[in-house]
């Protein structure tokens, strides 16, 4: 097949255009600068001119674009999308009924919410690493210690979403009774894993929020504003509260490397890195790490993030939050650990540094597992038998 891939500056660009090729696919690139558009006539316009000249069998983008919808339909083309932003509000567009889309999400709680109305252009697709790439990547270094491999003990890679542009901070004439009923529910969703209630409970200080930051549905599409403000501003801010919280439990008794683009973030028993390049940096942490973090964004509602598949893809021991899809094609205690709160977090940390063979060994599993079963290749295949059947 022909594929036209709509290219940005997204993660795993470079693995997804691989894995067409490897596949015996045609890749042709069509540059896409202007993501936030739901229309722009000049992009419109240039990408059904490509359309015609080059003839593809199927449009591919990271994440769901409606211009690229809105084209793809009027010239009859099938769009494929793979959405791995959480939240992304142009899942829900009007556009995304168009007949020409087969577009997947990586929550399947996500996914039931589109099945369960109906909505049958949405499916359900776990994302996915490049073990083949990653297992190139090696960790013989100079800098290294002889005796062993690893440089960190403990290690976290991602946002604290700690930044001055933060939403929530912008709220600034909130009354006391929506800050001290945002407190409540913000300190009540951080003690529960597996579900989030923020959206659903927003209903009583909507007007309070309204006023303090102004966010309005998009014209064209079917959010709430319960959506925007619960997916956007709070559960961000729980998740920069969560994090530092949970690193700030750890270094009361471990060392933890950090990286992250908030070179401000001091701790003691803390050593900030700064950003980790994603595709030379991340996997050389990954793989000198003993134990490596993984802290959910709390819009995630049950999908396996990004960050978890590149940790167990590289070969890295993976300790996270409990995320209702791992246990679809993951075993705990086999191929990844899990914690249930900051205690248990500091508990498995002690018991897996402790425990190098058992640590090893769920390693290697949660990698062969990935390698077998969840490469960008087996997403392939299962994307372009959808487009033939």
């Amino acid at each position: 097949m022909k594929i036209l891939f709509i290219e940005w500056d997204s993660f795993c660009k470079q693995d997804m255009k691989d894995a067409f090729t490897a596949e015996g696919h045609t890749v042709v690139s069509f540059l896409f600068s202007n993501k936030g558009a739901r229309r722009d006539a000049k992009t419109e316009a240039k990408l059904t001119s490509t359309l015609r000249r080059e003839t593809p069998d199927i449009v591919f983008s990271f994440n769901y674009f409606p211009l690229i919808s809105i084209v793809c339909k009027s010239e009859d083309v099938r769009y494929i999308s793979w959405i791995y932003d959480s939240p992304y509000v142009m899942l829900y567009s009007y556009t995304v009924i168009n007949p020409c889309n087969t577009i997947y999400v990586f929550d399947k709680e996500l996914y039931m919410e589109f099945h369960n109305a109906g909505i049958r252009t949405v499916h359900y697709m776990p994302l996915a690493a490049n073990t083949e790439r990653l297992d190139k990547i090696t960790i013989a270094d100079t800098k290294n210690p002889a005796s062993s491999p690893y440089l960190y003990d403990v290690s976290f890679v991602g946002q604290l979403y700690t930044e001055e542009h933060n939403f929530f901070e912008r709220m600034t004439t909130l009354s006391d009774y929506t800050k001290g009923y945002l407190d409540a529910i913000m300190s009540a969703q951080m003690k529960v894993q597996g579900y989030n209630f923020i959206q659903e409970s927003l209903s009583p200080i909507m007007d309070d929020l309204y006023r303090a930051l102004p966010m309005d549905p998009n014209p064209d599409g079917v959010e709430s504003r319960e959506y925007f403000y619960a997916q956007y501003v709070i559960n961000r801010k729980i998740t920069g509260l969560e994090r530092a919280d949970l690193i700030r439990a750890v270094t009361e008794q471990f060392p933890l490397d950090l990286f992250t683009p908030n070179r401000n973030f001091t701790l003691s028993n803390l050593t900030n890195h700064g950003t980790a390049d994603f595709y030379e940096q991340t996997p050389l942490v990954f793989k000198r790490s003993r134990i490596n973090l993984n802290i959910s964004l709390r819009s995630i509602k049950s999908g396996i993030p990004l960050r978890a598949f590149d940790i167990m893809g590289s070969g890295g021991f993976l300790l996270t939050n409990f995320q209702a899809d791992f246990l679809d094609d993951f075993i705990p205690g086999e191929d990844f650990a899990y914690y249930e709160n900051r205690e248990d977090l500091v508990e498995k940390i002690n018991y897996y540094l402790t425990h190098d063979e058992e640590r090893a060994a769920i390693a290697a599993n949660g990698h062969d597992k990935v390698a077998r079963n969840h490469t960008f290749r087996h997403r392939v295949r299962v994307m372009l038998a959808s487009v033939t059947c």
